[in-house]
């Protein structure tokens, strides 16, 4: 076999078209050929196994050596690994290039994230919930036990009751007993950091543009900012965002730690109700890969029966893990309880109205829904079938209830963040760590030196607690009911759980007993005479800008034992029917067009 017989070997499968690529990595690409190499490791030539010996290769090593006018390095000169990364990457040799990371741009655009959310979140310190939340967890720590019944009011004591948000107090009260109302911020402030990281996480997985995923992330905490404050369900917002993770990895990639989901959504069901979301979401995502076909730019890849098995073993345990809490059946019955049962809350609670569009949450909504129809115009991009139905419920969600706004800022973002693909990328080259290590130690520092002192936590819950109020109260204790102002319940018996209040932010017991359509009565001063003798209500706790507070100060059965700018308390001087309807219609101003509404949020 002569030189001639090998070339017509080599060349009977002809070469690949590659445009200036030499020759012989075009081969090797190819997968027909492979390298020889002599004893001393030299490079001889590209050849088919068992087809061409050394000696015969030799003429055309020669050949594509001077067509490729490329000289090999010596082997006994091999660059190594550590310096060939740095110089692909643009970072610095040595120590400097350890140290890069750590004060990358990518660093400095993380902490804009991280420094949006401490913007939003330092003044939510005051959530009407977080007491009873505290009272709660105080109990359970002090009994061993979880409270199963109301032990706050005189007007539903020892109704039976559901403390479907146990776990998430636990948290929040430990934090209060080593640093007080700061450590509840700090607790408030971690997890919703960690929340919106993991989204940002998912932005960058989502699209590979990271400066389009910080844009994205901003976007979603302006969105999240409606449930920002010591809030459990922001907890539950952490574990949908870990499941959204889960999830993404599995399809991304065909595997991922599926086994984590079962225990995630037990947590969840004894953390908040809105583990129902993390179920339809979880559920939309499977269902989607049942399907195969393409409908548009709507296309629908199904699950291989490998996938799919391990997807609904995954989620069968998941829903037999709902059923591991202390309360069993019910607990997970609950939020079907407040979807269908619950109409005041869902009707009056302040967070349950859906979105209104002239403020500035709604015009972000509005921008949200130009930028999703806009991008949908200009480029044709595909959407996935589970990635549709995800994003529509969100949609759904978040326009109907503002409280469900968070949501949508979660399951939007990683669409955003495939949006704004014009966003300049990021170039490492072009990076300068010297000013991004001094823009990093400032926003660190701004946050430190803004941090909320304990004094000032105190002073913004004294703007919107009777603070002043609840000392007279402990000074004088009163000799009989207390109607208190629905927002203000939680805090008056945190104060001083000697005083029995009228109703607090626990929504369902007052609902199901009728003491909130009573109350909500009183607010709108339909027949408030009767409703205050059927309570044999003796003072009344409420802000001085309420109609019913004008009514009764203006009534000469009622008298102002103490008054602020927060709370007005007024003691009934006469056993007998009080004059207050009469009183209201001649002398109070028109709330023909007023109705009431409970600014609070579960």
């Amino acid at each position: 076999m002569g030189p001639f017989r090998s070339q017509s070997a080599i060349s009977s499968s002809p070469a690949p078209q590659s445009g200036n690529r030499p020759w012989g990595s075009a081969l090797h690409s190819a997968g027909h050929l492979r390298p020889h190499r002599d004893r001393c490791g030299t490079s001889i030539a590209w050849t088919k196994p068992g087809i061409l010996s050394t000696r015969e290769a030799e003429p055309i090593r020669l050949v594509i050596q001077s067509m490729n006018a490329v000289q090999e390095p010596p082997v006994w000169e091999p660059v190594r690994t550590g310096q060939l990364k740095d110089q692909l990457s643009g970072a610095p040799a040595g120590w400097p290039g350890r140290l890069f990371p750590a004060v990358s741009f990518h660093v400095v655009l993380t902490l804009i994230v991280v420094t949006v959310v401490f913007a939003l979140s330092r003044r939510g310190i005051s959530d009407p919930d977080i007491w009873w939340h505290l009272h709660n967890a105080d109990y359970l720590v002090q009994h061993h036990s979880l409270p199963r019944a109301d032990l706050y009011s005189f007007t539903v004591p020892g109704h039976p009751w559901i403390n479907h948000e146990w776990l998430a107090e636990l948290p929040y009260y430990f934090a209060w007993r080593a640093l007080g109302l700061g450590g509840i911020n700090a607790v408030m402030f971690a997890v919703l950091t960690l929340i919106f990281l993991g989204v940002l996480y998912l932005c960058y997985r989502e699209s590979g543009h990271y400066k389009a995923s910080i844009v994205a992330g901003c976007f979603a905490v302006f969105l999240g900012s409606v449930s920002f404050g010591p809030r459990t369900i922001l907890f539950g917002y952490a574990y949908l965002v870990l499941l959204l993770i889960v999830l993404q990895r599995f399809r991304q990639k065909g595997h991922a730690p599926l086994w984590l989901i079962p225990p995630l959504f037990c947590l969840w069901v004894n953390t908040h109700g809105s583990w129902l979301i993390g179920i339809v979401i979880f559920s939309t995502v499977i269902g989607a890969g049942l399907f195969k076909g393409e409908w548009g730019l709507i296309a629908a890849d199904p699950w291989t029966p490998s996938q799919r098995n391990q997807l609904l073993m995954s989620w069968s345990a998941s829903l037999g893990a709902l059923f591991v809490n202390p309360f069993g059946v019910r607990l997970v019955f609950y939020p079907f309880d407040l979807a269908f049962r619950q109409k005041l809350n869902i009707e009056h609670v302040a967070e349950w109205v859906s979105v209104n569009f002239h403020d500035t949450r709604g015009k972000l909504v509005i921008i949200l829904l130009i930028l999703l129809l806009v991008s949908t115009l200009l480029r044709a991009r595909r959407w996935t079938l589970a990635e549709l139905g995800v994003v529509l419920f969100a949609l759904y969600s978040g326009l109907t209830y503002i409280r469900f706004l968070f949501l949508l800022g979660i399951v939007i973002a990683p669409v955003l963040a495939k949006t704004f693909e014009f966003v300049p990328r990021y170039r490492r080259e072009m990076d300068t760590p010297v000013i991004n290590a001094i823009v990093i130690i400032s926003m660190i520092a701004g946050v430190a030196h803004y941090w909320p002192r304990e004094a000032q936590l105190q002073a913004l819950v004294a703007d919107q607690y009777p603070v002043q109020a609840v000392s007279y109260l402990q000074a004088h204790p009163p000799s009989g009911p207390v109607l208190n102002f629905y927002l203000w319940g939680g805090y008056l018996n945190w104060r001083d759980p000697s005083l029995k209040i009228f109703l607090d932010s626990r929504v369902d017991i007052f609902e199901y007993s009728g003491v909130l359509q009573d109350y909500l009565d009183v607010l709108a001063l339909k027949n408030p005479e009767p409703l205050l003798d059927k309570y044999k209500i003796r003072y009344v706790l409420f802000p001085p800008g309420e109609p019913l507070t004008y009514v009764l100060q203006h009534d000469p059965k009622w008298k102002v034992l103490y008054s602020d700018k927060i709370g007005v308390l007024l003691e009934r001087m006469s056993d007998g029917p009080a004059s207050t309807a009469a009183n209201f219609n001649r002398t109070s101003p028109s709330t023909e067009r007023w109705s009431p509404a409970l600014a609070t949020a579960r």
